[in-house]
């Protein structure tokens, strides 16, 4: 009788210590503590009127070709050196892309749905939004959604670059941190998940580019070396040929400390997916004017009126 009761007590031992993980997936992401020391938003950092449930019009904005400051001396190892490179010509979505967005790629193409592997991700039933950045996407997914677009994932230096602007900036507003620029993993920002997209005033580059410091993190093309700075050219570098990790850049809505500096750099296994990464496409000068020389027919869903929008702020 002993022994029996000792076997059930460890086969109860076992189902507990096996039902952890699920216990972690349904418990989902939780935002951080709120901080009673924490600012208010101010009403000029408020975020923006949600625009409801009509999708926004999508945009690309131009940048010209020339330096700029790439990395930080204030920054990690990873972050360094601090130096000048030269990207040709490109343009990059002036927003995070969208769940209505990534739907039609879906509905389109068959591809699986921006999703977790699980169903029991607590926070996804508050951030379906037409508006809010599409995530549970894996690298592969992104770089799959863009092609489709006729488009590609950013390079790492594209993206600093678009939300950085050239002057060297940690921030998109300037170099001093604001606690409720973006929507981050800090109280009192006014929303405890993603915000639909362009939310925040001050959370918006040089270039007109949104959501860099925060919303959600982003992926980007490049494989992620720590001495990619050290290794790669100073015009137009592509990061390594190959890697383990794909690089992320920017903050999220549960993002706290130094990791929202522009500057800061992120990885993770390409098929990793989670509520916190999304991602924006960008296109070369070049590919750009060659897709405007094709017939109507041959352009991918969406892309004629991607170059309609395409923005010019230099």
């Amino acid at each position: 009788m002993l022994e029996t009761r000792f076997k059930v007590a460890l086969l109860l031992a076992v189902l507990f210590l096996t039902s952890l993980p699920v216990i972690g997936i349904m418990s989902g992401t939780s935002p951080p503590p709120i901080d009673p020391s924490a600012p208010e938003v101010s009403e000029e950092a408020r975020p923006a009127p949600s625009p409801g449930e009509t999708p926004i019009h999508e945009e690309m904005v131009r940048l010209p070709a020339g330096y700029f400051l790439q990395g930080t001396k204030a920054g990690g190892y990873d972050e360094q050196p601090e130096r000048r490179v030269h990207l040709d010509a490109f343009s990059i979505d002036r927003y995070e892309v969208t769940n209505h967005q990534y739907q039609l790629f879906v509905t389109a193409t068959g591809h699986r749905k921006a999703a977790p592997p699980s169903r029991y991700a607590r926070n996804l039933s508050r951030m379906r939004g037409p508006n809010q950045p599409a995530v549970y996407v894996s690298w592969e997914d992104a770089d799959a959604y863009c092609r489709w677009k006729g488009q590609r994932l950013p390079t790492e230096a594209e993206w600093e670059k678009a939300m950085r602007g050239a002057d060297g900036r940690l921030w998109p507003w300037g170099n001093e941190p604001a606690p409720v620029a973006a929507n981050w993993g800090l109280a009192k920002d006014g929303f405890e998940v993603t915000a639909p997209v362009g939310s925040f005033k001050q959370d918006v580059s040089p270039f007109g580019v949104v959501d860099g410091a925060g919303n959600v993190m982003e992926w980007v093309a490049d494989w992620y070396a720590e001495d990619a700075y050290r290794t790669s050219p100073d015009r137009n570098p592509k990061g390594p040929e190959y890697g383990v990790y794909k690089v992320l850049r920017g903050g999220g809505y549960t993002t706290t400390g130094v990791d929202v500096r522009i500057t800061s750099r992120s990885r993770m296994v390409p098929d990793f997916r989670d509520e916190t990464i999304g991602f924006r496409c960008a296109i070369s000068a070049d590919r750009a004017r060659d897709l405007a020389g094709t017939s109507g027919e041959s352009k991918p869903e969406g892309i004629q009126r991607a170059r309609e929008n395409q923005s010019n702020r230099e």
